[in-house]
């Protein structure tokens, strides 16, 4: 009895064994194929880009979308960035392709209009993952890798902000696929010049798109060149080279875009460094960046990141992130969005962090792991990613789905309306770029905004101040000098000083959208607003 009662004790022990390897082994055999990472990073970025349904930056749909909507179907606005040339057509032009297609198959409609560039974006976020994936695995090894992966995809910033078309995160994308060829993959073999090679062109690329990105590439430059044995022979035969012809191009492609030859580069660097021309738009503290900016962005995995730096020792990369954001801390205009492109590399750190959970045996332990030590890694284990989860889930859910979503859903709503026929005009009072605007609602209808152009001369008020500051004065103005639209747009803020004189214009209110529960920008915008004029109503009901 005692023996039969020992080799049950056994089994038992051996079954045990046999299912964790098992769940080992299947967890190694899905991570050892880099295409069935990729096939599972693509469906959860697609799926991510259909859930995003807020508006987060202006640039999202101005810069981009908008700008390849006017190449494509022949309308759509430049805002004054182009028409002082700093920005380059090389983003944009990623997504005419897009448009021409869906145009010759007759899916251009407004639903496919505005959720195809997403879905575009989703597939560069994609690869974007898979190579956050690949750098933190040859940094740190496979175990880290997944764990690295895992952070980047619960990350609520990253889900939030990866899957819009905005150049920073395309910039992002860039970025890691460059550090994994250049400079992580660097040997003395031929293999190895060729991926520093394309890590050269994909670093130059998102210097083109993004020339603030050159902060990130000077620092991985000096450090590179500083160990480099043929340091002449890695400047003259191969960075300048890549760097000239990347920029040659990218010049030839604006000179055709633009008209006449223009240096897209410098002129936005003038504007944003020498002239402080981005402080127009609001500045921040110094220290922004490190004390509100990047830790609502890395929001919980920030004690994790901190000691993955601790015990993964790899201060290249630590430097790297006090570098990015201690040089953009010199400047007066911050956004969450410019320092994107190092979000992934603090959660690789935290992937080594949830790594060294799993395994204490990453950071130095000794020695033959007790069950009861296994016990407590995996109850840590556990309770880590429940607190990851449980934090990063509801505020990306959050601020996909619910925080300013206004603006997507009352351009979502013209655009349907428009495609009926059942708008003429349309004159938005809000803040400038406060909507999408061609891109989404694709009819070529006559639309005005409140312009906000930069002046040459400190301290005057653009279009949009003067209205914030007084709307009756500015929209009774407005009337005696323009024809009155069909739809008028605006926030409720306004609207309740601008009620009386609507009604007394013959406009009632059509439909509201709700926007946010707390402030944006300057003031609580709770809701936005269509406003239709009676007389046309009146002509669509007759009509029908």
């Amino acid at each position: 009895m005692r023996r039969r009662h020992k080799n049950d004790v056994d089994k038992q022990k051996h079954e045990s064994r046999d299912s964790r390897k098992s769940d080992s082994d299947y967890s190694a055999s899905f991570f050892s194929s880099e295409k069935r990472v990729f096939f599972f990073c693509l469906v959860f970025r697609m799926l991510n880009s259909l859930l995003v349904q807020t508006y987060f930056n202006p640039d999202e749909h101005w810069q981009g979308p908008e700008v390849a909507h006017r190449i494509a179907f022949g309308y759509g606005h430049l805002t004054w960035e182009w028409k002082r040339g700093i920005r380059s057509y090389l983003h944009p032009l990623l997504f005419v392709p897009l448009y021409r297609v869906l145009a010759f198959l007759h899916l251009d409609t407004p639903l496919v209009m505005r959720k195809a560039p997403r879905l575009l974006q989703s597939v560069f976020a994609a690869v974007g993952d898979l190579y956050s994936y690949k750098l933190s695995a040859v940094l740190f090894g496979d175990n880290v890798a997944k764990w690295a992966l895992f952070s980047q995809l619960a990350n609520w910033f990253m889900i939030y902000c990866s899957v819009r078309t905005l150049s920073n995160s395309l910039e992002t994308v860039l970025t890691l696929v460059s550090l994994y060829f250049w400079p992580c993959m660097r040997s003395s073999s031929r293999s190895s010049t060729v991926s520093r090679k394309w890590g050269l062109v994909l670093a130059a690329l998102a210097c083109a798109i993004r020339p603030t990105s050159a902060i990130i590439w000077l620092y991985v430059g000096l450090l590179e060149f500083s160990k480099e044995r043929y340091k002449l022979k890695l400047l003259f035969l191969e960075v300048a080279p890549i760097g000239m012809l990347v920029l040659g191009l990218t010049c030839l492609l604006d000179r055709i875009m633009y008209g006449t030859w223009i240096l897209v580069p410098l002129n936005f660097l003038k504007f944003n460094f020498l002239s402080s021309g981005g402080d127009y738009y609001g500045t921040h503290k110094w220290h922004w960046y490190f004390t509100q900016g990047f830790p609502v962005m890395i929001f919980s995995f920030l004690p994790f990141c901190i000691a993955g730096i601790i015990y993964s020792k790899q201060w290249r990369y630590a430097c790297l992130l006090a570098w990015v954001l201690g040089l953009y801390s010199v400047l007066g205009h911050k956004e969450f969005r410019f320092v994107l492109p190092v979000l992934p590399i603090a959660l690789i750190f935290s992937g080594y962090c949830l790594a060294m959970i799993e395994d204490p045996g990453l950071r130095g332990y000794k020695g033959k792991e007790s069950s009861k030590k296994r016990t407590n890694c995996s109850l840590k284990m556990v309770l880590a990613i429940i607190f990851l989860l449980a934090t990063n889930i509801p505020m990306s859910l959050y601020m996909s789905l619910v925080h300013q979503r206004g603006p997507e859903d009352v351009m979502n709503h013209l655009a349907r309306e428009a495609r009926h026929g059942k708008v003429k005009n349309i004159l938005f009072l809000t803040p400038c770029h406060a909507t999408p605007y061609y891109s989404v609602l694709h009819r070529n209808l006559p639309m005005r905004f409140l312009d906000c152009t930069p002046s040459e001369e400190r301290g005057v008020l653009d279009e949009s101040d003067h209205f914030l500051m007084d709307p009756v004065s500015f929209l009774s103005e407005y009337a005696k000098n323009m024809s009155l639209p069909s739809h008028i747009v605006l926030f409720d803020s306004e609207e309740q000083k601008l009620k009386n004189l609507l009604n007394s214009y013959d406009y009632r209110e059509e439909r509201r959208f709700f926007n946010a529960h707390f402030k944006v920008d300057r003031e609580l915008q709770a809701s936005i607003v269509v406003y239709v004029h009676t007389r046309h109503v009146y002509k669509e009901n007759r009509r029908e």
